[in-house]
């Protein structure tokens, strides 16, 4: 989960996956909350599951971990 989770904020940041840090919260990534959401609203697409965006899982680490625990 958490490299497809990886391989989606890449292409959306047009950035190589290799320079993109698991456990960096999105804001430290160049993220502001309007590219979260349209984030989150491709995650969704992509992957087949329904977000609720909150602090709790503000990285990706603890994104993937949310997705494995709810799907």
């Amino acid at each position: 989960m958490k490299e497809k989770l990886v391989e989606i904020l890449a292409e959306y940041k047009n950035v190589d996956p290799s320079e993109i840090k698991t456990d960096a919260p999105f804001t430290e990534l160049g993220l502001d909350s309007l590219d979260v959401a349209e984030l989150v609203m491709q995650i969704e697409d992509e992957l087949g599951v329904t977000l609720e965006m909150s602090v709790k899982y503000n990285t990706i680490d603890k994104l993937a971990a949310y997705i494995e625990e709810h799907s």
